[in-house]
C-alpha cells in the first residue's frame, strides 16, 4: 500500500510542559485532525518526535495520588505503580501511555502510535 498523504515531522520539546496537555497535542498531530484532508477512517497524521522528556511536569496532586494499574489475569494479579515512581524510572512509558490512551480505540491506533518517537 502506498502512502498518499504528505506527512510532516513535528519536533516537540517537553521541558516544563504538563503531561496531559502535551499528550492531547501529540494525539491530535498523530491523528491528523488539524489538516484540511482529515477523515476519521483515513490515517493521515504526522510524525511526532518528543525530546527532553525527563524535564516534564505534572499538575495538581497526581504525583502522589495517581496510580497505573495492570492486571496479569491471575487471581491476585493486580499490579499498581505510582505516578512518582513511573516518572522517576521510565518517563517515556508515562508519556507513551497517556498518548496511547487518548487516541481513538480503533484499527488505526496501532499505526498512529508507531509514528511517535520519544527521545
Amino acid at each position: 500500500m502506498t502512502d498518499k498523504t504528505n506527512r510532516k515531522t513535528h519536533n516537540i520539546d517537553a521541558t516544563d510542559k504538563i503531561v496531559g496537555r502535551l499528550a492531547t497535542r501529540i494525539a491530535l498531530l498523530l491523528s491528523g485532525k488539524g489538516k484540511r484532508t482529515y477523515a476519521p477512517n483515513v490515517d493521515g497524521g504526522d510524525y511526532v518526535v518528543v525530546s527532553n522528556i525527563k524535564n516534564i511536569k505534572t499538575s495538581g496532586a497526581k504525583i502522589d495520588q495517581k496510580e497505573y494499574k495492570h492486571f496479569s489475569g491471575y487471581p491476585g494479579g493486580l499490579k499498581k505503580t505510582k505516578w512518582s515512581i513511573m516518572l522517576a524510572t521510565n518517563p517515556k512509558k508515562l508519556l507513551w501511555l497517556s498518548v496511547y490512551r487518548m487516541l481513538p480505540k480503533n484499527r488505526l491506533r496501532k499505526d498512529r502510535i508507531r509514528r511517535l518517537t520519544i527521545e
